[in-house]
Parts: structure tokens; C-alpha cells; sequence
């Protein structure tokens, strides 16, 4: 017998909050057109968020396994605090905006076409990571493991190669100016 594959549960519309959710955990679920108030203490796992706002949640103590956000909004979201046991988040056509992944360890996980402003990847692992054609602008990267990104279709970032692990990483000639800014120099 061949591998059976389950649908996701589908929440539309709803308001969701850990203190008044009799769910602790959501295994194979779809949020579509959600608000949530908080996110602490509760777990994801194969999970899909479309057009939803998630700005400035709480998601201490939450477990975020293969979780997907497509079209949502994550502004001021603090990833840190977040269970480290299988982290792994895709995110398609998301503002990220002041978004924290501050020592994290995001080996599988994906940016696209995503608008990252003033967001901080402090101390994080991105080597595995994709990142494509997303808009960086004032995005910390310090002590952050960016080994074998590719950058080549990024905008607006400012990345120290003293400070950062660059190994491998790939940008396009004429972003030399974003990896050597702090030199002041001129390039022409």
C-alpha cells in the first residue's frame, strides 16, 4: 500500500490566541485570512499561513517545524525565543520587517521575494538557507554564518566580510560597495 497523504485542517478567518485556544498543537493545518494575539507555548508543525498577520507576537516557548508563511505579515516578530528543535520557516512574499532571528540556526529554511527592513540576523546560521529577491535595507547581519548564499538577486544590504562568514557566498560585482562600505572607500 502506497504512502497516504493527509489534507491540512483549514482555519479561515479566525482570531487565534493561546489563551483562549483549546489547541496546543497544530500538526498539518493551513491559516488563511487569520489574526493572532499570541503565539507562546504552542506548536506548528507542517503548517501554512496565508495572508496572515502575525506582527508582534509573542512566540516564546513555540515550536515551528517546516512552518510556511506565504503573503503575511510578520513585522516586529521576535523568532529568538522560539524552540530551536527542527526550526525550519519558509516565507514567500512576506514583510519581515524589524523581524528578530537572533541566534538562530535556519540551515533549511527559505526568503522569498520577501521585504526584510531593519531586521536582525545577529549570531545566526543561514549556510543552508536560500535567500532570493528579497530587499534588505538597515538588516543587522553580525557574527552571522552566511556561507554559500546567494545574494546575486538581493537589494539594499550591508554586509561586514569581517564580521560575518561570507565563504562561498555570491554577489554580483556591482554590489561590492555593500560588502565594503565600513572601509570607506571609493569604487568607481
Amino acid at each position: 500500500m502506497g504512502k497516504q497523504f493527509r489534507h491540512k485542517e483549514v482555519l479561515r478567518e479566525v482570531n487565534l490566541s493561546s489563551q483562549n485556544n483549546q489547541h496546543q498543537d497544530f500538526n498539518n493545518y493551513e491559516f488563511i485570512n487569520c489574526q493572532f494575539s499570541e503565539l507562546s507555548d504552542l506548536n506548528f508543525i507542517d503548517c501554512n499561513f496565508r495572508n496572515c498577520n502575525l506582527s508582534n507576537l509573542n512566540t516564546a516557548n513555540s515550536r515551528l517545524q517546516n512552518v510556511s508563511f506565504f503573503d503575511c505579515k510578520l513585522l516586529g516578530l521576535n523568532f529568538s525565543k522560539t524552540i530551536d528543535f527542527a526550526l525550519e520557516l519558509h516565507f514567500e512574499n512576506c514583510l519581515l520587517d524589524y523581524a528578530s532571528f537572533d541566534s538562530k540556526k535556519l540551515n533549511k529554511s527559505s526568503f522569498k521575494n520577501c521585504k526584510i527592513h531593519n531586521a536582525n540576523f545577529t549570531q545566526a546560521d543561514l549556510s543552508k538557507s536560500t535567500i532570493t529577491n528579497c530587499d534588505l535595507h538597515e538588516t543587522l547581519f553580525a557574527n552571522t554564518n552566511l556561507a554559500t548564499i546567494d545574494f546575486t538577486t538581493c537589494k539594499n544590504f550591508l554586509i561586514d566580510p569581517e564580521l560575518n562568514n561570507i565563504k562561498k557566498a555570491k554577489f554580483l560585482l556591482h554590489d561590492l560597495p555593500n560588502l565594503l562600505y565600513r572601509h570607506d572607500i571609493i569604487i568607481e
